[in-house]
């Protein structure tokens, strides 16, 4: 059985945390048979017990505020779903995968959520078929050892799967379960989870692709543990092939922790008193009576996220305040310190992280004409779909939801509309309820066509596409905008529609603005008109307060289409709690709408832009 607590009455773990300050501070966990507490060292005291403890440096937030701030955000969310509130146990188990990071901490915590969700593993009962007989299968079990450095090893035996007799939900619902009750245990936790996928004596009837890449899926980044490593061993030949398929779902650095090997090399990876004898090693297997232990005392379990596993994904945004948030001297102290070179270099490791998923929809040959430019895809987990229709083929558009800050689905960032696009363009504004459309380029720039004249011009002017007909009610023009007023006539069903349009004119065509001021302005304009859009619908609007999406596109839709969603998002969090992080929130606004912020020169600006803004808003001294 696993050890359900520290062999000792008490555990200590040191966490080791980058500086953001050159102070020192070591911070250290304690736990007695309860949730782990924080006591602090002053570095005086932590180089007395240097034997015991290593020193250091820590970044400028602690486990406890870490954990706090993940609950105030997490627990906002289920009041607001009439739901109970999460424990601190499981903040301590979502914050400890993920290095106390809050940000990566949430995000992990509704990616579990949301795959159970998927998957519909909700309510398990281990004691009932057909989990029971899965989980007393043998296929999965957790070792009740652990290697070297702590980590709690999980073997799956492929050779005792069945396809044609199990089906996926089951295997993954045993899965699930087994390793919960190993991340149950602090030193688990704490340690990590090394995974055995053992290949011996199976064949090509025992391997289904789809089931390894959800396994793949919940490993790398669904699952509350740290992935120390995944051992494939005794991979026949013929696995060469799905494996190379299954290497490309991962980043670089998880790929680098799945390896295979042969039989007689596992002992170099773990010592042979941690495998099990059919492995080389010297433990007994007997994973139907260990799984049968894990069993008994578990009828009356009750699991603690089954309750938030219902709760619509739609309504959670990765946009939330992280624990390496800046405020804005902090921010400014970060740009002085590593200048416009620093910042483009920040940018660069951004830009080695691969893809968060797939293009395929994008990269289907129906679609390629669709597409403006044949290297700016839509990643299939967020495109934007049509709805479907008679004659036609397809539900694309080169078109992928954003969250904005604490708003799910708050932009829809897509390319300028192709002459063959703009009724799929149209039909998408209606179907998404749109009310304000944001246009960061002109049609034309420097004798290159950026973006089609997908709108009525003129005062007064009509266009028909597809079942669409756009009426241009009034144009305003600003010094550095312009904002039409359009009405949308739905031909099929004689509904009509008022939209704003705004068409941002002061980028320059090459570059980025020499000041931010005219394009904040700008983003202020847009806003105010959301929001007066937005009360005039009144209580007809039932989603989220700040409105349906609204459309932001350039020529691409990842360049000044991605700045502008990133100035947004930043300047919110700002408002709402004083800090910001500009790194994490252009890594997060990648995951949705792939390659935001083209240029190292569009993300300085980035920064630039938020400390004029904070400037003018008295945030900061005006001679910095």
């Amino acid at each position: 059985m696993l050890n359900r607590l520290p062999p000792h009455p008490e555990e200590t773990l040191t966490s080791c945390l980058r500086a953001r300050h050159r102070s020192l501070m070591v911070f250290v966990f304690t736990k007695s048979r309860g949730l782990p507490q924080l006591d602090f060292l002053s570095p005086a005291h932590a180089l007395l017990q240097r034997k015991r403890i290593p020193t250091f440096q820590a970044r400028a937030f602690t486990a406890s505020s870490a954990t706090r701030q993940f609950l105030e955000e997490i627990n906002k969310w289920t009041t607001q779903h009439g739901v109970s509130p999460l424990s601190r146990e499981l903040a301590v188990k979502f914050l400890m995968a993920r290095k106390f990071d809050v940000l990566r901490a949430i995000e992990l915590f509704h990616s579990y959520r949301e795959t159970r969700l998927k998957e519909g593993i909700v309510r398990l009962q281990p004691q009932e078929e057909p989990l029971r007989s899965e989980l007393l299968s043998g296929k999965f079990t957790v070792l009740s050892v652990r290697d070297p450095s702590g980590a709690s090893i999980a073997l799956y035996t492929a050779k005792l799967h069945h396809p044609n007799k199990t089906g996926n939900h089951v295997v993954l619902q045993a899965l699930f379960y087994l390793l919960d009750q190993a991340v149950e245990s602090f030193e688990t936790q704490r340690n990590g989870l090394v995974f055995i996928y053992d290949m011996a004596g199976s064949n090509y009837t025992n391997f289904e692709l789809d089931l390894s890449k959800k396994i793949l899926n919940l490993l790398k980044g669904a699952f509350p543990a740290r992935l120390k490593k995944v051992l494939i061993v005794g991979a026949p030949v013929w696995f060469r092939v799905p494996y190379n398929l299954l290497s490309l779902l991962l980043k670089e650095k998880l790929r680098e922790r799945v390896q295979m090997v042969k039989l007689d090399e596992l002992r170099k990876h773990l010592p042979r008193d941690c495998l099990p004898q059919h492995l080389g090693g010297l433990l007994p297997l007997d994973a139907t009576s260990w799984n049968q232990q894990l069993l008994a005392g578990q009828n009356d379990r009750v699991d603690p996220v089954d309750e938030l596993v219902g709760i619509p994904v739609e309504e959670t945004s990765v946009h939330v305040p992280g624990s390496e948030s800046m405020r804005p001297q902090e921010l400014l102290n970060h740009l002085g310190r590593l200048q416009r070179s620093g910042i483009h270099q920040e940018y660069e490791e951004l830009l080695k992280e691969p893809p968060a998923g797939s293009f395929n929809c994008s990269l289907a040959a129906s679609n390629q004409e669709k597409n403006r430019y044949g290297d700016v895809l839509c990643l299939d987990q967020t495109r934007v779909r049509l709805t479907a229709r008679r004659n036609e083929r397809s539900d694309y558009i080169n078109a992928s939801f954003m969250d904005g800050y604490k708003h799910r689905n708050a932009y829809i960032g897509t390319q300028g509309p192709l002459e063959n696009t703009y009724g799929d363009f149209w039909r998408m504004v209606w179907e998404q309820n749109v009310l304000v459309i944001v246009m960061t380029t002109r049609t034309n720039e420097g004798n290159r066509r950026k973006c089609g004249q997908y709108w009525p011009l003129e005062e007064g002017g009509q266009e028909v596409y597809g079942h669409m007909a756009v009426v241009n009610q009034r144009v305003d023009h600003h010094t550095h905008y312009n904002h039409t007023t359009l009405v949308l006539h739905n031909t099929e069903t004689c509904e009509q529609r008022q939209v704003s349009h705004f068409q941002y004119l002061s980028w320059p065509d090459y570059g980025v603005p020499t000041s931010a001021v005219t394009l904040i302005d700008f983003l202020g304009a847009v806003k105010r008109q959301q929001r007066k859009m937005v009360n005039t619908l009144g209580p007809q609007w039932t989603g989220h307060p700040q409105g349906p999406p609204m459309v932001v596109h350039c020529s691409a839709g990842i360049g000044r289409t991605g700045t502008f969603c990133a100035l947004d998002i930043c300047l919110s969090q700002l408002q709402d709690v004083g800090s910001l992080n500009v790194c994490q929130t252009v890594r997060r606004m990648r995951t949705q709408r792939a390659f935001s912020i083209q240029t190292p020169d569009q993300y300085y600006f980035c920064y630039n832009a938020i400390l004029e803004h904070a400037q003018r808003q008295g945030l900061l001294p005006a001679n910095q």
